[in-house]
């Protein structure tokens, strides 16, 4: 079976993009959101608007159909004019339930925005690929794709159809997906990593091996193999795109799969080590605290804490506030 390397890390991290509300405007508007541990995204659906970033000295300009994603904790504000003083976002949409505002008659400008839910564990490992900030505008090569989307979505909020919540569900899941992809095309001004690995076809057929059969002891001559390429040019050109070796990429994807498997409190560390291709517990526990910094046992234990600081995040199919 054919494996997508990014599907996997989507789904290893349970990465669940949802939409949280929106807002119209008419007339002089600005509103200040604030900084969230979560990944943010918004859609301009009609009209336009300036978007200060905190820590971008300059503001950018969004069109109809442009579509921002946000990575990090940082506040942000959407204005039609930069001058006019912000309302406070949490101010707006106060309430209980409340995921729409208007300001002023509303007619100029319509927005949709949302956040993407992660496993309070895995995420991070989503989360540190992304850079932290992605403009994707109307006119790139997905734009098509992108309209359709927000079309969907609008009318799926607005007509109320049986099913609604679970179609504006899957749309919302497509944006995400379709935004990173939109991402990934810019593949060769991207900065040496995972995400950038993801998008280099040259390397694509190892990278899928690795992921379809992780727990294999794989010979960087089979992988080179792979990808059509000498044992030195697939070493140099891994690792230009990834910026790890290929051997050491393969034993960190071990490493997020056996933290996966750790959660399972009645799997046995040294099951957790066989499936991952270790011969040996010890051999498995040195490359797992090498990796994340602790023993498979001292992690399985700090699981508990995480699970309790994380109780009060939402969860899919939970109301989620708009901000």
């Amino acid at each position: 079976m054919r494996v997508d390397p990014f599907s996997e890390i989507l789904k290893l991290t349970n990465a669940e993009a949802v939409v949280t509300g929106g807002f119209t405007a008419g007339g002089p508007w600005a509103i200040r959101f604030p900084g969230r541990d979560k990944i943010k995204f918004f859609a301009v659906v009609k009209g336009s608007c300036w978007v200060k970033l905190e820590g971008e000295a300059e503001p950018r300009h969004f069109e109809t159909g442009d579509v921002g994603l946000l990575a990090e904790r940082r506040s942000f504000v959407l204005a039609s004019d930069l001058s006019v003083a912000p309302l406070d976002a949490m101010d707006l949409f106060s309430g209980s339930g409340r995921t729409m505002a208007t300001l002023g008659d509303g007619g100029d400008f319509a927005h949709i925005g949302g956040h993407v839910l992660l496993d309070p564990i895995r995420g991070r490992m989503l989360a540190d690929i992304l850079p932290p900030w992605i403009h994707t505008r109307a006119s790139s090569p997905h734009a098509t794709i992108f309209r359709w989307l927000l079309d969907r979505l609008i009318e799926e909020r607005d007509v109320g159809q049986p099913g609604a919540q679970l179609a504006s569900a899957q749309l919302t899941q497509l944006l995400f997906i379709e935004i990173l992809r939109s991402h990934l095309n810019t593949s060769n001004r991207l900065p040496a990593g995972r995400l950038r690995a993801l998008a280099d076809p040259r390397i694509a057929p190892a990278l899928r091996l690795m992921h379809g059969n992780p727990a294999r002891a794989w010979h960087l001559e089979e992988l080179a193999k792979a990808c059509a390429m000498s044992r030195t040019s697939f070493a140099f050109h891994f690792r230009k795109a990834a910026g790890v070796a290929p051997l050491a990429y393969l034993t960190e994807w071990r490493m997020r799969l056996a933290e996966r498997a750790l959660r399972a409190e009645k799997t046995p560390v040294a099951v957790v080590a066989r499936s991952l291709g270790y011969t040996s517990e010890r051999a498995f526990s040195n490359a797992f605290k090498r990796v994340s910094g602790s023993s498979p046992m001292a992690y399985r234990s700090s699981l508990h804490v995480a699970d309790g600081d994380a109780s009060g995040e939402a969860l899919p199919g939970k109301t989620t506030n708009a901000v």
